[in-house]
């Protein structure tokens, strides 16, 4: 769900990838490509073989992250990508690895 806040609209999702995602450099990855863009969330391993991404920002920067996540790094082999749009809470300072 997107909030307003001045001339920007922000956003939120929570994603959980699938795949060959973990053992890759998957959540290096993510991190430096949410930096890069100027999103901030987290990423982290989980124990079913997911990656689970949080990440909140402005809306273009933020879709461009989530298909960035759809394709993942180069070792990665991503099969699905579940996403659940979420309304803004603006929580985050920056972008982190969780482990």
């Amino acid at each position: 769900m997107a909030q307003d806040i001045g001339n920007s609209t922000k956003e939120r999702f929570h994603a959980l990838i699938s795949g060959r995602v973990q053992g890759v450099s998957f959540r290096y990855y993510a991190r430096e490509m949410a930096r890069g863009l100027g999103v901030t969330g987290y990423v982290r391993n989980r124990n079913d073989g997911m990656v689970e991404v949080v990440a909140e920002g402005e809306a273009d920067p933020l879709r461009q992250f989530l298909s960035w996540l759809r394709a993942g790094p180069r070792l990665a082999r991503v099969e699905g990508v579940d996403v659940t749009w979420e309304s803004f809470e603006d929580e985050f300072r920056a972008f982190e690895v969780r482990y």
